[in-house]
């Protein structure tokens, strides 16, 4: 794994300051950066998440800084909870951020089931970001239609026993996607991936992969 270099402090966001915890690398270059965002806050949600951390974890093992961050109201953020409104606010915070501490860099943003909802919207919308990871969506109470015509890559990781975005409903979204796209459905699993974590780092890891070869462009032929 990349060595942690850990730096903990505050995002300047439009409802106040936003607690902020960012995983870095001794790469000059590194690949690209990634924000991940977390469940809803109003059921325990913040950037401690036990699938946001796995899911930085997975990220930064491949050379990839990593930020987390807590919505308002959440932590030691400030600010209300605004049903997500607001939320796309923070996001925003969150890649003004990045934008300015690796410029240049194509930036991922990954979001875990109230975190995708939220952060996935943003990220099909702003330029700055490159590629998408959504953990657990939410979508049998959440509209999620917005993903039809998102064009950038996206992985799409669901537990098959999801309590808050059952297959059908999840396999039945993603046919409609835009491409590129990839579905993983961790069979059995639940929303949370309880006792199943290490297949969402695998899955992560797979498609990041996939990702490097494709932007490497083919081998040259001799």
């Amino acid at each position: 794994m990349a060595e942690v270099l850990h730096r903990n402090f505050f995002l300047e966001g439009r409802a106040g300051r936003l607690e902020a915890m960012l995983w870095t690398t001794s790469a000059a270059h590194p690949p690209r950066a990634a924000v991940v965002c977390h469940p809803h806050p109003l059921y325990g949600g913040t950037m401690h998440n036990k699938v946001v951390y796995q899911a930085a974890k997975a990220l930064h093992r491949r050379g990839v800084p990593v930020l987390r961050f807590n919505f308002r109201g959440t932590g030691l953020s400030e600010g209300e909870h605004d049903g997500g409104r607001g939320e796309q606010e923070d996001v925003r915070a969150a890649l003004d951020y990045l934008a300015a501490a690796f410029p240049g860099r194509p930036i991922l943003l990954a979001g875990f089931s109230f975190g995708a909802w939220v952060g996935l919207r943003v990220g099909c919308q702003d330029a700055r970001v490159a590629e998408l990871i959504g953990l657990g969506l939410p979508v049998d109470n959440s509209d999620m239609s917005y993903l039809r015509q998102c064009a950038k890559p996206k992985l799409i990781v669901q537990g098959g026993n999801d309590q808050y975005g059952s297959r059908a409903n999840v396999e039945a979204l993603f046919q409609t996607m835009a491409e590129p796209k990839r579905l993983v459905v961790v069979e059995g699993a639940d929303h949370f991936f309880t006792g199943r974590l290490d297949e969402v780092d695998a899955a992560i890891g797979a498609w990041l992969d996939e990702q490097d070869l494709r932007s490497a462009g083919p081998a040259p032929a001799f």
